[in-house]
């Protein structure tokens, strides 16, 4: 039998459910992006919480594939969150996603969910690609070819900054106050950086929606959990142990964190019950995790990839590798990080080398590999230029980033094709084609200004850096490099 409303009363008295009849929630927040980490994270506290009010329920878009919501309706949207480490297993049934909808199919469906006054916050998991701007500058891609279809045909949006801006102007012209944006991407300053994306489309289309859009509330965030790819055999063991089928459970660690700031002008779910912290300015936050946990499991995800290690946990046990983490965090970014006052920062970097050795959570070095040309600006590239302009060591920083240049040319060191999944995954194979010097690559690469900025395209000891990383990548491999290198700062 299939996990739903009606059977939740089946389960074993060891799996955790709701502690609210689900059948009485109704819905209050538009996530656009249901993916597993949102399933895995924000829709967690969400359910914690609903018993206290549960007018605050879930409408989950997919903005692409209908696969999510094929495998929740039938389960009324109820699914398994599977918390697992290396001391055991914990399952608890989530029920804080009422309805699914997938935009392509029906985008007026979306955008009514959007207008209904009961919907009071819209939030995000789209990726860093998702929000149609150029990493290196934070400001809207104005060519990007979703929004030039979304401006062309505004009622039947394909982006989720094309979806929101529509929704506001429907919502202003009926004269409901706008929602709350609410980014939960791994973007710097996400919230300002949506708010900018979204005001810029909105000045495209009208100058007076453009005025209506920069009164929108869209503070930002810093999200962590951990959240691998589902795989078969996790499907088959929670179903074991739920004695009932779940299409689209999810896994993760036990670790989590939510640091929001608290601009909700038509009220929000009290979240902070369910652990998440709520400050004036996210930033210092955000910034210690996008260039600590972030820099370093892209940082591992290329050099482990390159070196055979299937999983965060595979490579961390490469010869080699946990000494250039440990380095890379406290000697190269931790001088970079503003103060936190009363954080312990050696205890976050420690709890960050027990949760990339869980051999319990089979994180894929492929799938942290996604989309690099998008992340890399905010994961490593940054905390190089704060090291440069110090005049200050980023060796490790910078095999990183030649490390993300072998592995997104697409051929791997035993020669056979990866399959890179990135947004500029064809405009680096086209730079790079019939190269096979580190000096031409480095330059082709150093080209995508969009990601590497003028200044770093232009910086000659940071280029003569990325040569000599790649030529040493090269010629001997990621796993000879790693095991041979010096570990005291060049």
């Amino acid at each position: 039998m299939r996990l739903s409303r009606q059977t939740l009363q089946q389960l074993p008295e060891t799996i955790e459910r709701p502690a609210y009849d689900p059948a009485g929630v109704t819905i209050g927040i538009v996530h656009l992006g249901i993916g597993a980490f949102h399933r895995a994270h924000q829709a967690e506290f969400t359910d914690i919480v609903l018993p206290r009010d549960p007018s605050w329920g879930i409408c989950g878009v997919s903005l692409r594939s209908a696969e999510t919501r094929d495998a929740l309706a039938p389960q009324d949207g109820l699914y398994t969150l599977k918390v697992q480490d290396g001391q055991g297993v914990a399952l608890r049934v989530i029920g804080s996603v009422v309805e699914t909808l997938v935009a392509p199919e029906n985008p007026e469906a979306v955008l009514a969910r959007m207008l209904d006054p009961a919907t009071r916050i819209v939030s995000l998991t789209v990726t860093e690609k998702g929000y149609c701007h150029n990493p290196a500058t934070g400001t809207l891609d104005e060519n990007h070819p979703d929004i030039l279809h979304d401006l062309e045909h505004p009622e039947k949006p394909r982006s989720a900054v094309g979806f929101i801006v529509e929704a506001l102007s429907r919502r202003r012209a009926s004269g409901v106050p706008a929602f709350t944006l609410l980014s939960c991407d791994n973007l710097p300053s996400n919230g300002h950086v949506l708010k900018r994306v979204v005001t810029r489309f909105a000045e495209m289309r009208d100058p007076q929606l453009g005025t209506f859009a920069a009164t929108v509330a869209s503070p930002s965030t810093m999200v962590d959990r951990i959240v691998p790819a589902t795989t078969d055999a996790d499907r088959v063991a929670i179903a074991d142990s739920l004695e009932l089928e779940d299409a689209w459970p999810v896994v993760t660690e036990p670790f989590r964190q939510w640091v929001v700031e608290d601009d909700f002008p038509l009220g929000r779910p009290a979240w902070e019950e369910a652990g998440a912290v709520f400050v004036e300015d996210v930033s210092a936050f955000e910034t210690m995790k996008l260039r600590l946990l972030n820099g370093s499991h892209s940082t591992l995800a290329y050099l482990g990839y390159l070196a055979g290690a299937e999983t965060v946990a595979d490579a961390m046990a490469l010869p080699g590798m946990r000494e250039l983490i440990e380095g890379l965090m406290v000697e190269e970014v931790s001088p970079t990080l503003p103060s936190l006052a009363g954080f312990d920062l050696p205890a976050y970097r420690r709890a960050l080398i027990e949760r990339f050795d869980n051999p319990a959570l089979r994180h894929r070095t492929w799938q942290i590999a996604m989309d690099g040309s998008q992340k890399l600006p905010q994961r490593l590239l940054g905390t190089i230029r704060d090291r440069i302009a110090d005049d200050a060591s980023c060796e490790r920083l910078t095999l990183g980033v030649a490390a993300w240049m072998r592995y997104a040319r697409g051929i791997d060191e035993a020669g056979n094709v990866i399959d890179v999944r990135d947004p500029l995954a064809g405009r680096i194979a086209a730079l790079t084609q019939g190269l096979d010097g580190a000096e031409g690559i480095v330059d082709a690469f150093l080209g995508l200004t969009e990601v590497f900025g003028g200044d770093l395209s232009g910086d000659q000891l940071f280029r003569s850096r990325l040569v000599d990383a790649l030529s040493r990548l090269m010629s001997d491999g990621a796993g000879v490099v790693l095991a041979t290198r010096k570990q005291s700062v060049v």
